[in-house]
């Protein structure tokens, strides 16, 4: 998705005199959307923060111009998933059609930028302290933090990369509509399986919240058993007891760390950050080895991987502390006119 300035984004001579100074920030992802305000001219703290349940909605504009009710609002960053053609939103997880331009007159909002959502969250990774991460790999030092690869499941699987410069650049990617690969026999029959049912297997068809549900529906069918888990709270809830939750989510958990691992490899990354939705549901099964394995089962690339960090995000706000950062680095300051 693109990140340039579109011309409605004010600058910091454009704010003074105007009747608010209040930017939204919002995080809006395929299930919830999450949002606050910032003052344009004032520090990155975010005031009033609320949790939207997408499906509850129309459309993002209704959830804008509820949010700024009672609290005018100048404009808004979005980061949001998918990719911007245009005026239109291209995405596969959100309940509603997006466009800027009506989104904008249904808020009621001067301006409204829209941004990868891992491009927001990848623009987070220099403001994240130390308390917020938890390591998955022995090696916690890396020789650089560029690039950095920020990658997560939550409704679908997000990926970016954030490069540091002056100013720092990000690359978005789709990487979850990209090919799923097999690492193993039991991996190679879960693709045979699923691939029965559609044309293409993309990485978040399992690696997402969704996904874990259709992995545990084939693992089901692998072990002649009937699913009983209705969704994926349930199932990582039923993992202490269940077996066939546990082997989800193990499965799950190893697949993701191939995953990464090769995205490791192709973006060159000397550090990764873990985040999404699901990653904070399912500590205890990305920590207990079979991710790590996964992660370094890469051949004669095993060597490089082992001096690249994977660290896990605890971070409840962190899609919106990228749009803070990114509104903060895009807008410019000039005379006024």
């Amino acid at each position: 998705m693109t990140s340039k300035v579109p011309a409605g984004v004010p600058t910091d001579s454009s704010q003074q005199g105007s009747t608010s100074s209040r930017i939204i920030v919002a995080d809006v992802g395929g299930t919830y959307a999450r949002l606050g305000w910032i003052d344009a001219n004032g520090d990155n703290e975010i005031h009033d923060y609320r949790r939207y349940a997408c499906a509850e909605h129309a459309d993002l504009a209704s959830i804008l111009r509820d949010y700024g009710t009672g609290t005018p609002c100048h404009g808004a960053v979005v980061a949001i998933a998918g990719v911007l053609e245009g005026d239109r939103l291209i995405n596969s997880n959100l309940p509603w059609s997006v466009s800027v331009e009506q989104t904008r007159v249904g808020a009621g909002l001067a301006w409204v930028q829209l941004i990868n959502d891992f491009e927001a969250v990848a623009n987070a990774v220099p403001t994240l302290s130390p308390d917020t991460l938890s390591s998955l790999t022995p090696s916690t030092m890396a020789a650089t933090t560029s690039p950095a690869l920020v990658i997560g499941p939550g409704t679908g699987l997000g990926a970016a990369v954030w490069i540091e410069g002056q100013p720092p650049r990000v690359l978005p990617t789709e990487v979850g509509q990209a090919s799923l690969a097999a690492g193993n026999a039991l991996e190679m029959e879960i693709v045979r399986r699923l691939l029965k049912d559609r044309p293409y297997l993309h990485n978040e068809h399992v690696l997402s919240g969704p996904g874990l549900m259709n992995l545990y529906r084939c693992l089901c069918e692998l072990r002649d058993t009937a699913p009983v888990h209705a969704d994926a709270g349930a199932l990582v809830a039923a993992a202490a007891s269940d077996p066939l939750a546990r082997e989800t989510l193990e499965t799950f958990c190893g697949w993701l760390g191939s995953v990464v691992g090769d995205l490791a490899i192709i973006f060159g990354a000397r550090v990764v950050y873990l985040a999404g939705g699901v990653t904070a549901h399912i500590p205890q099964f990305l920590h207990d080895g079979r991710f790590l394995q996964r992660y370094l089962n890469k051949g004669v690339m095993t060597e490089q991987l082992e001096r690249v960090p994977v660290w896990r995000v605890e971070h409840g706000q962190l899609g919106l502390a990228g749009a803070v950062a990114w509104y903060r680095q895009n807008r410019k300051s000039r005379p006024a006119r």
